[in-house]
């Protein structure tokens, strides 16, 4: 009996995919995955992380399904309700490959979900550089108008930075609100900031990000009043140069911006304060850094018990957190966690959060919190990297870089990542795995009191003998009829104390 013969179709070679066929199937892809990123249940906590008491409240501010953001009078501004937007994402895929590609728009979607939307569908469009009138160009634009009455979005989110005639002209052509990548994440930003330092330096980035791009409409853009207006804009006192509306506005956020200034710097001093106390008692610091929802959270939580928010979404964190911590041979040092990071991070927050960011800076120690996990954590290395270079005096600090979520990695992703990073520790929040190591590594990399002392302390200044367990390292110490006798490695503020208050041979 002869073998059957391969049929024609077997034999012919595949036809080559186009790139809009690929595009597709990204998109397919990212929109298969939608909704995950804040799935019920999508947060995992360990018993470190405590009663997590802010989660319920955090969950209280998601948009509301239903519910609408338009006002039918402005006046009713109290009564404004949140909505659950209806977005629908839109990529370029220009340079580089189009695993980039779909990693950059998965987090887009990861994002607006993050921010409180839905995502309905998405284009991914194949384009060596935006377009500079509509960023898409018209054939697209006109497409992606099709695709938004289609599923009946009101949103469209951009994955890059808009130009404002860009936006413009987009929202001319899909008649609805468009979203560029920074206006999101500025949103989010203002969503989850708790703090009156926080919200301050929210509100000054979106004023900044907002003031060129505030449009006008009908007769808001040409209403002029110059000096003492009587009536219905006729006769005596209506004319002159005046301001149009737009232009007021600018000067209204100008003026607005200036005073978040003025409050920023003012609450400067305080935190200044808190650090030069811990300075002059020789407190290490070591600041936890990395991309957004790498685990920073969990993590002061395993090493402190903080019990700070975790959540898993996108910048759950904004206001830094400072915790005590000891390492094993009970010297003090201090964790902050700070607001994580994230590709083609807005400059304007990286300006307005510029305070905050120096914890990083004036650190002894950075433990830079990588998601071993995820997709491209070299990318991730490499953005919290870029933001580092524009915290003056951030890159000269020690790092240690932290693969975290190793009990969700291939072996073959960490083992790659362990040889790019030299000294990297791999560790999981969710089950301790690598903890106590990493404890080591900390205590063995935190700076060492520079000054031997060797003295008698007499037994009424035991307050001396403390500080000296607290902030020290001691060689030998023993009781004597005089006082304890130590022998210690300390700061010079504390040595010279020691000094001045010792017990002198006879």
């Amino acid at each position: 009996m002869n073998d059957p013969q391969p049929t024609t179709r077997e034999t012919q070679a595949l036809p080559a995919r186009t790139p809009q066929e690929v595009a597709d199937d990204v998109v397919a892809r990212v929109l298969a995955r939608a909704g995950t990123a804040l799935q019920a249940g999508g947060t995992v906590h360990s018993t470190y992380d405590g009663d997590q008491l802010d989660l319920e409240e955090r969950s209280s501010l998601r948009r509301i399904a239903g519910l609408s953001t338009e006002l039918e009078d402005v006046t009713e501004v109290e009564y404004r309700q949140l909505r659950l937007e209806r977005v629908v994402l839109v990529g370029l895929w220009s340079g580089g490959s189009i695993e980039e590609a779909e990693i950059s728009l998965r987090e887009l979607a990861a994002l607006a979900e993050t921010a409180g939307s839905q995502v309905l569908d998405g284009l991914l469009q194949r384009r060596r550089t935006p377009d500079p009138g509509t960023y898409l160009g018209s054939g697209k634009a006109a497409e992606l108008a099709g695709v938004v009455t289609a599923v009946g979005a009101d949103t469209v989110v951009v994955d890059g930075e808009l130009a404002p005639s860009q936006r413009r002209a987009l929202e001319d052509i899909v008649r609805v609100k468009v979203v560029d990548r920074t206006a999101l994440i500025l949103d989010i930003f203002a969503q989850h900031a708790k703090s009156r330092e926080g919200k301050a330096q929210v509100e000054l980035a979106q004023l900044e990000y907002l003031l060129p791009r505030l449009r006008g409409w009908g007769e808001s853009m040409s209403r002029q009043a110059g000096g003492q207006v009587g009536g219905a804009g006729a006769g005596m006192g209506s004319r002159g140069p005046g301001e149009t509306k737009i232009e007021l506005d600018r000067r209204r956020i100008r003026n607005r911006m200036a005073k978040l200034r003025r409050e920023i710097a003012a609450m400067e001093p305080a935190r200044l304060t808190k650090r030069a106390s811990r300075k002059k008692h020789a407190i290490p610091s070591v600041a936890i850094a990395g991309y957004t929802n790498a685990g920073k959270s969990s993590l002061l939580n395993r090493l402190t018990n903080a019990g700070v928010l975790v959540e898993n979404a996108l910048f759950a964190t904004l206001d830094p957190t400072v915790r005590r911590a000891e390492t094993h041979d009970g010297r003090v040092y201090t964790l902050a966690d700070t607001v994580g990071f994230v590709r083609a991070l807005p400059h304007q927050l990286v300006e307005a959060f510029r305070s905050t960011l120096e914890e990083v800076a004036d650190a002894d120690l950075i433990l830079h919190v990588v998601d071993v996990s995820h997709p491209d954590p070299e990318g991730q290395l490499a953005a919290v990297r870029h933001v580092f270079a524009d915290i003056p005096g951030a890159m000269d600090v020690p790092e240690i870089v932290v693969l975290n979520k190793a009990d969700l990695a291939s072996p073959e992703a960490i083992a790659r990542l362990r040889s790019r990073e030299a000294g990297s520790v791999v560790v999981s929040t969710h089950t301790g795995e690598g903890i106590d190591h990493l404890k080591a590594v900390i205590a063995d990399q935190l700076p060492r009191p520079g000054v031997i002392v060797d003295v008698v302390v007499p037994y009424h200044r035991g307050d001396l003998v403390s500080r000296v367990h607290e902030h020290g390292d001691i060689d030998h110490q023993e009781h004597t009829p005089d006082g304890t006798a130590l022998r210690a490695r300390v700061d010079e503020a504390l040595a010279a104390e020691l000094e001045a208050a010792a017990v002198r041979p006879a």
